[in-house]
C-alpha cells in the first residue's frame, strides 16, 4: 500500500495504549491504512475529527510526537488468476520471493452477497474423509467449523482436506499459525501437485497478532473473485478463528470497551458473521464453501467463540482422539452438517442415508456396551460384537488419514455391518439390503 501524494503528516497524538493511538485528523475514513513512525496501522474509530488507530506491531517506543501519515484508502488486493499458487502476508505482500501480482485493485471489505444472487446450496463437496463425506456430508456454499483441542492435528487435517477436496480453487487463511505448520502446508501442497490451485494468506505466530485481523478479508476477496467472476468452486480454509477473535479482544480491551462474555468484544457475533456469511452458492455456478478451525479451551464448547460460531454456521465437525485406537476421528455423535440432507441419497447413492444412520446407531450401541464394561456389568453376545465392530469402524472408516471415495465408504460400511451383524439387526429397508448386502451381491 502506497500513500497518496502530498498526504499531511500529523504529530500530535492525544492518547496511547499498548495497541492503539488517538489523534485529531481531517478527511480520514474507517478502515483506512496509515503509518505511525513507519509502523503499519489501521483506523478503527472515527468520531468527528478524533481518529483511533490500531498499530499492528504495538506502540512500544512511540511518543506523543510520533509522525502519522494516512494512506488515503482501506486495505485492497490486486485480483488476477496469477494469485494461484502464491503465498502472501496479511498485507498482500508476497512471501515466496516472487513479484507482486498485477491485476484489478479492489477493497477487501466488500459487502456480503445480496440474497437475490444466492442459490440454495445443493452440490456435493467431497473431501475423501468418511467422518465428513459419509456422516456429515458437506455442500458447496456451506459454512462449517472444525472444533478441536489445541493439541490435535487440525492443521494437518486441514491440509489433507485442501489436497483431497473436490474443488477448483482453495484459498487458505492462516492466523497465528506456527512456522512449522506454515512449512507443513507448503510441503504438502507442493508434493501433492495441488499447489497451483491454492492461494495462501499467512500470519504466523512470529508476526504481530493484530495483523491476523486482515487475513479473513483478503481470503474472502480472493475467494469471491474466483467464485463469481471465474465461476469456480472455491473452498476457503481458515485457521485459527480463536486466535482471530483473541486479536479482536486485544483491540477492544485497549480501547477500554466493556467486554462481554469471556472477555470478548460485544461485536464478536457480527465480526464472525461478516466472515462466515461470505459462504455462498452463486446462481452462475460458482461457490464459496468455508471450513474454519476453532480451537477450544479445555474442550469448553460454551466459551463465547465456539458458542457464537455455532449460531452462525451450519453445523460443526468435532475432532476427537478415539480412546480405544488412539486414532484421530470426526466424532460421530457431536458432529453435524445441517445441509447434508440436500445431497445425501440425491447426489450420492440411494443407500447413503440408511447406511449412515445404521453405522452411527451401531457405534452408539458399542458406546453403551463400553460404559457397561467400565462399570463392571456383564456384556452379552451383542455387546461383544458391537465393541469389535466399533474398533473396525474406527480403523476402516472413521480414521481421518484414510482417503476413499463415497461409494467405497458405503461399500465398506456394508461389509463392516455384514461382518458383525445379521441383516435384520440393522434397521435398514429390505429393498436396500436385497440390493447391497454383500451376500446378496456375491
Amino acid at each position: 500500500m502506497i500513500a497518496k501524494a502530498f498526504q499531511p503528516i500529523y504529530s500530535r497524538i492525544k492518547a496511547l495504549t499498548k495497541a492503539t493511538i488517538t489523534l485529531d485528523a481531517d478527511g480520514v475514513q474507517y478502515d483506512e491504512l496509515a503509518w505511525v513512525d513507519g509502523r503499519t496501522a489501521q483506523v478503527i474509530k472515527v468520531d468527528g475529527k478524533e481518529v483511533s488507530l490500531q498499530v499492528f506491531s504495538g506502540t512500544e517506543g512511540l511518543g506523543t510526537n510520533a509522525q502519522v501519515v494516512f494512506s488515503g484508502s482501506a486495505p485492497n488486493i490486486h485480483l488476477s488468476p496469477l494469485l494461484a499458487g502464491r503465498y502472501f502476508n496479511a498485507f498482500g505482500v508476497p512471501l515466496d520471493g516472487k513479484d507482486k501480482v498485477q491485476g484489478e485493485e479492489r477493497d477487501v471489505k466488500g459487502a456480503t452477497v445480496n440474497p437475490v444472487r444466492r442459490q440454495l446450496p445443493s452440490e456435493l463437496l467431497a473431501t475423501g474423509i468418511a467422518g465428513i463425506d459419509l456422516n456429515n456430508t458437506l455442500v458447496t456454499g456451506q459454512k462449517i467449523p472444525f472444533f478441536a483441542d489445541p493439541d490435535q492435528p487440525y492443521n494437518r487435517i486441514l491440509a489433507e482436506v485442501a489436497m483431497r477436496a473436490d474443488s477448483d480453487r482453495i484459498v487458505l487463511g492462516g492466523m497465528g499459525i506456527s512456522h512449522d505448520d506454515f512449512l507443513m502446508f507448503q510441503q504438502r501442497f507442493n508434493s501433492s501437485g495441488a499447489g497451483d490451485k491454492i492461494v495462501s494468506f499467512i500470519n504466523t505466530s512470529e508476526d504481530p497478532p493484530l495483523e491476523r485481523l486482515l487475513i479473513p478479508d483478503l481470503v474472502c476477496s480472493a475467494a469471491e473473485y474466483f467464485a463469481y467472476e471465474k465461476q469456480e468452486k472455491v473452498l476457503v480454509l481458515l485457521t485459527d478463528m480463536t486466535l482471530y477473535a483473541d486479536a479482536l479482544a486485544i483491540v477492544s480491551n485497549k480501547m477500554d470497551q466493556i467486554p462481554s462474555k469471556d472477555a470478548m468484544p460485544g461485536s464478536l457475533y457480527s465480526d464472525l458473521a461478516r466472515i462466515y456469511e461470505k459462504a455462498v452458492q452463486f446462481q452462475n455456478g460458482g461457490s464459496i464453501t468455508i471450513i474454519a478451525v476453532t480451537t477450544l479451551n479445555d474442550g469448553d464448547i460454551t466459551h463465547a467463540i465456539p458458542d457464537n460460531t455455532g449460531y452462525i454456521t451450519e453445523g460443526q465437525l468435532y475432532l476427537k482422539k478415539d480412546p480405544e485406537t488412539g486414532l484421530t476421528i470426526i466424532d460421530p455423535f457431536r458432529s453435524l452438517s445441517r445441509l447434508k440432507q440436500n445431497v445425501i441419497g440425491i447426489k450420492t447413492r440411494e443407500d447413503h442415508p440408511q447406511v449412515m444412520n445404521a453405522l452411527v446407531r451401531l457405534y452408539a450401541d458399542a458406546s453403551e456396551a463400553r460404559s457397561k464394561k467400565e462399570n463392571g456389568f456383564d456384556l452379552n453376545e451383542y455387546d461383544e460384537r458391537s465393541l469389535r465392530f466399533a474398533e473396525a469402524y474406527t480403523r476402516e472408516l472413521l480414521d481421518v488419514q484414510l482417503n476413499i471415495g463415497t461409494e467405497e465408504m458405503l461399500d465398506r460400511g456394508w461389509r463392516l455391518m455384514s461382518r458383525f451383524f445379521k441383516d435384520y439387526e440393522l434397521g435398514i429397508r429390505q429393498n436396500l439390503i436385497d440390493k447391497y448386502w454383500p451376500e446378496a451381491k456375491s
